[in-house]
């Protein structure tokens, strides 16, 4: 049975809400509970003073339950912080399907006029398909889910099918695993981490990795006897600045080390916990299997070794407390120590970073996808069959964007060879439906449902020319760069097969030109067993119907009815008769 995707969330925020307020609770009674300790500590050192051995039981027992309590706050802290994500999350949701996307990113880096499709059918940008879809929380699951989009890739379809089912099923996991990477705010990416570590050259020779640990005993000792008055306090002074002038040796190096691992701390916090939640799951569909596996290969988990990396970063990072760092590093050699466990690790790890990565920038993508197969379980997955006479038979197929109150829905069927003509009146749909059989296309080959009530595919490539902009910066007329265009698209499909929608093509020439232009492409894509679509208001071009066995007539409706324009949006056979730029110019007074 399907669950609405509505009631879903409005019953998530309100079970985390309720959450929340129990959490707020406790971490009230952290706070006095800790205050309580500390104070009960002052009293027990002020009572006992003069005692030093109740004074230092007091202070050590009241500091070790003091420091218990600050890392349970903490923990508390951060479950809160992940029930207000997870509250925020279902709280986007509800927005989203009431159809505000404002707090969306709209995805317009992305824009690129020269892709084979995505500029043409609004993929990116405001109000686009990719500003509705998007809900990835790291920047590369972000540019991973616009290549998918715009990949044009129709290999392992139902593979991806079967993971969007999948993930589509598991809503709360998605929901923790969008929550905890929204805790972390990454500033370096992933990417430059890997190129970092790829490009990494150790300076810690190995020949004095036990130079530290040496050294530390001798300090210990040092320290000892001058605590026992055998030595003079000079010796350990003096030892201190032997241990500083060693350190002193390799500190530009330690510097730029922790420099940089100070910027990937951040993101092998996040991806840690990230691969922890993907390792942590269960998964059936084949892709999502393969993924983890690539996270599991090792003999420790990916998860732990990226925490413990995190870890040996963290206690690099004493050195910054300039009074700590200098003790450290004048007894114990700490930078030096702590430089090469991360160095160790970097050998022995570096080149799974890469990989690890991926798997989450993978997830990270293919959430929002799931995400959208759960926010329309009315869509249906087409069936593939890369056997099938026709490109499309889609039943009740409609624009995934438009409410369902206001969407017109339409049966279709293009054979992989046809071409159809769709004529119609301005407004009548003619563009709507170029968007809605271009974005099932690409729907398709991602792997998504598409907005159907069923549809057998057979997976094509998508190339379209509908929104062709001329270029000042290049010298670039509009209608020369609509035949570069035309250009590109021929010369596409000599090498693959592609399918074409094309928008009134040609605008830029006068009506004659246009008319005889117009024919001529159709007929040399007609000639290359090309299946497409072209829009038109030139009727001359159905002609083309009696001449060429592929090509068909079809046409969006309107009718003048009692001195009122309607629109059907319903796709018919034949030719368009009723055009009504006449009528609307009257209409709105501008000509008598």
């Amino acid at each position: 049975m399907m669950q609405d995707p509505r009631t879903f969330y409005t019953t998530q925020k309100a079970t985390f809400e309720t959450e929340l307020k129990a959490q707020r609770r406790k971490l009230n009674q952290s706070s006095f509970l800790r205050l309580l300790v500390f104070l009960g500590t002052v009293f027990l050192i002020y009572f006992f003073f003069g005692q030093w051995t109740y004074v230092t039981i007091s202070a050590a027992v009241g500091m070790a339950i003091f420091l218990a309590l600050v890392f349970r706050h903490s923990d508390l802290v951060y479950k809160s912080n992940k029930l207000k994500a997870l509250i925020l999350c279902n709280q986007l949701e509800i927005d989203v399907l009431n159809g505000d996307l404002s707090k969306l990113p709209t995805g317009e880096e992305f824009l690129d006029a020269a892709h084979e499709f995505s500029y043409d059918i609004d993929l990116f940008g405001n109000a686009s398909f990719f500003q509705y879809l998007n809900r990835s929380t790291t920047k590369e699951g972000k540019n991973k889910l616009a290549q998918l989009l715009a990949s044009n890739d129709i290999a392992n379809i139902t593979e991806r099918q079967e993971a969007i089912q999948e993930l589509a099923q598991k809503a709360t996991w998605r929901q923790h695993f969008s929550a905890i990477a929204l805790l972390i705010k990454v500033e370096t990416t992933s990417k430059e981490i890997t190129n970092w570590l790829r490009d990494y050259k150790s300076f810690v020779p190995k020949a004095i990795r036990y130079v530290p640990m040496i050294f530390s005993a001798i300090s210990i000792a040092i320290i000892t006897l001058v605590s026992l008055q055998i030595l003079p306090f000079l010796a350990a002074l003096l030892w201190l600045f032997v241990g500083l002038g060693i350190t002193g040796r390799f500190l530009k190096s330690i510097n730029l080390l922790s420099i940089n691992t100070n910027k990937a701390k951040d993101t092998f916090q996040q991806y840690g916990q990230l691969l922890q939640r993907i390792e942590g799951e269960t998964f059936s569909s084949t892709l999502l299997k393969e993924k983890q596996q690539n996270i599991h290969s090792e003999v420790q988990k990916a998860s732990t070794l990226v925490n413990g990396f995190s870890k040996r970063i963290d206690a690099l990072d004493n050195r910054n407390n300039i009074l700590v760092g200098i003790f450290l590093n004048g007894f114990l050699l700490w930078d030096i120590a702590k430089s090469y466990q991360i160095e160790i690790w970097i050998d022995k790890h570096s080149q799974k970073v890469a990989q690890w990565f991926e798997v989450v920038t993978f997830f990270d993508a293919y959430n929002s996808l799931g995400n959208f197969a759960f926010n329309h379980p009315q869509f249906h997955y087409p069936t593939i069959d890369t056997a099938a006479k026709n490109v499309i038979t889609a039943t009740q197929l409609g624009h995934p964007l438009l409410r369902t109150n206001n969407r017109v829905d339409n049966d279709f069927t293009i054979g992989n060879s046809e071409f159809f003509i769709v004529t119609g009146a301005n407004m009548a749909g003619k563009s709507t439906f170029l968007r809605t059989v271009s974005l099932c296309i690409v729907m398709s080959n991602v792997g998504l449902p598409i907005c159907a009530k069923e549809a057998i595919y057979s997976p094509i490539k998508l190339i379209t020319s509908m929104r062709t902009t001329d270029s000042l910066a290049e010298g670039a007329s509009y209608f020369f760069s609509e035949l570069q265009r035309l250009k590109m698209i021929v010369d596409n499909i000599k090498n693959d097969t592609y399918f074409i929608i094309l928008d009134e093509i040609l605008k830029g020439t006068n009506s004659h030109d246009k008319a005889l232009g117009s024919k001529k492409i159709v007929q040399k894509l007609a000639s290359q067993n090309a299946a497409g679509i072209i829009a038109t208001h030139d009727l001359s071009l159905c002609e083309l119907e009696q001449e060429i066995d592929q090509v068909k007539n079809y046409f969006f409706d309107a009718e003048i009815i009692n001195d009122e324009l309607f629109f059907g949006y319903l796709l018919k056979k034949g030719i368009c008769t009723n055009m009504n730029a006449s009528f609307l110019l009257k209409k709105m007074e501008i000509v008598e």
